[in-house]
């Protein structure tokens, strides 16, 4: 009996010897072996022996050009690469690149990064393998997932017996890759970790497998060789399921582990939910500006009435002047509520409706703008209320002294650090006071320059000059 199975053994590592001999005699180019590739509990290895043929047909044609920089399987163009290079040396350059922040905090950044690229891959791999090979079902293309995996260098996969992949929420495979190029690639540096590093392992399989049964899967590595581990174990489930699986692991041991679930292209959909929170709130505070513009408005309605009621010319002047003033604040938050920039103010632009604004309220359509400022140039808005007010009175007092006949030119410029506001009229009296003695209005220019850091300089050659200089040019 003995001696008929030592026959039936020969005869079939000579069988095995023969093909091995065929290949070399063709000198064919190919990967070869007659051993598994993935290891799977019983009841699965029909499914993975089949799948093993399946891959195995397909790296049958290999091809290699270097002079072309070509390497071929099947038709496809493959690249080479160092495994280090997306292992420890990935990580180490990752470390480095975001020094400045806690080295935690960089390795996650540099986990996230090759799990992403590899679950991407992982998903058009098997997309253009399943096309090429015509594989329908969703059962046969999983199971050529693992062997592929062997074939391409990631790592053996060993599937343990409590996986349940269904094509549902109740997915859950467990299982190993006992010679996973990441975690080799540290030991063979002779570092250890106190962090998994096979993120393109979980991502590659975990895209492959997501792209076979059609479901979004995630993986998460729950041991690595890479930390001293005895195997590197993975968790591969629905993210909106993974954290039940790894609870219910860690109940049975009796232990309470923090684990990064890494969940396909997590940055961008954290951007994603960031940008449409920040446009809610860019919404509600150009709401907010709106009703401001609103509220500065019954404000001025309300001084107007006051005035009518008063029926006194010297209290209507007065009332008047305040409710300019309340325009020239109300306009800032017009223009922020109509922009998509929500903390500056376009000078130029503010300038043109200030100066519409006044002349109509002091009925003088004769007066001109001349407006000498680049025209994208802005103030934030803590600095241009103070601004606009101060404009709001130097064009008020040209508009009510300067000019004569009603004619004449009202200049806005910028040089350097100064902002500069002039007229072409009759300029200031001789008698002009100091700060200290001098009208309302001018009090009110040198307080709020006090409050923005800047100097008012007067000057009174061919009409009335008035400065703001600042620290710093703009």
């Amino acid at each position: 009996m003995k001696s008929r199975e030592s026959i039936q053994s020969l005869k079939k590592r000579i069988s095995e010897l023969e093909k091995e001999n065929d290949v070399l005699r063709k000198k064919k180019n190919v990967f070869y072996t007659n051993k598994r590739t993935v290891k799977t509990p019983k009841a699965f290895e029909p499914i993975f022996d089949k799948a093993s043929e399946t891959v195995k047909k397909y790296f049958q044609s290999f091809k290699a050009n270097p002079s072309l920089s070509k390497i071929e399987v099947n038709g496809q163009r493959y690249v080479l690469m160092r495994a280090e290079s997306l292992a420890n040396d990935f990580l180490k350059n990752i470390i480095q690149l975001y020094s400045d922040r806690p080295t935690p905090e960089a390795i996650k950044i540099g986990r996230n990064m090759l799990f992403d690229m590899s679950h991407l891959i992982g998903k058009q791999d098997a997309k253009n393998f399943h096309t090429k090979m015509k594989l329908k079902d969703p059962i046969s293309k999983l199971s050529a997932g693992p062997v592929h995996f062997a074939y391409t260098g990631w790592a053996f996969v060993e599937i343990l017996p409590e996986s349940k992949p269904s094509p549902d929420e109740n997915f859950f495979i467990k299982y190993n890759h006992p010679f996973s190029f990441e975690a080799d690639s540290w030991i063979k540096a002779k570092e250890k970790t106190n962090f998994p590093v096979c993120s393109m392992n979980a991502g590659y399989s975990s895209g492959w497998c997501e792209e076979s049964f059609g479901i979004e899967l995630t993986s998460v590595e729950i041991s690595c060789r890479a930390k001293g581990d005895k195997t590197c174990t993975f968790i591969m489930a629905p993210p909106s399921r993974i954290s039940e699986y790894l609870h219910k692991k860690d109940q049975k041991r009796k232990v309470e582990k923090k684990y990064d679930i890494p969940l396909f292209f997590e940055r961008k959909k954290t951007e994603e939910k960031i940008a449409s929170t920040l446009k809610e709130k860019e919404t509600l505070l150009k709401e907010i500006h709106h009703r401001v513009k609103n509220n500065l408005q019954i404000i001025t309605s309300l001084l107007k009435l006051h005035a009518d009621k008063a029926n006194n010319k010297n209290f209507s002047e007065v009332v008047a002047e305040s409710q300019n003033r309340i325009v020239s604040m109300a306009l800032i938050h017009e223009m922020l509520y109509a922009s998509s920039d929500l903390s500056n103010i376009n000078l130029a632009k503010y300038s043109r409706h200030l100066f519409s604004k006044l002349q109509s309220s002091y009925n003088n359509g004769f007066v001109k703008l001349n407006l000498e400022v680049p025209p994208d140039f802005s103030f934030e808005i803590d600095k241009m209320i103070p601004i606009g007010l101060i404009m709001n009175e130097v064009i008020s007092n040209s508009f009510k002294y300067a000019f004569e006949h009603d004619k004449g030119q009202i200049t806005i410029s910028t040089s350097g650090n100064k902002l500069i506001i002039s007229d072409d009229g009759v300029g200031l009296p001789k008698n002009y006071k100091t700060k200290t003695k001098s009208s309302f209005g001018m009090q009110l220019v040198y307080l709020l320059a006090d409050q923005i850091d800047a100097e008012v300089l007067v000057e009174r050659e061919k009409g009335t000059s008035i400065s703001l200089i600042f620290e710093k040019e703009f």
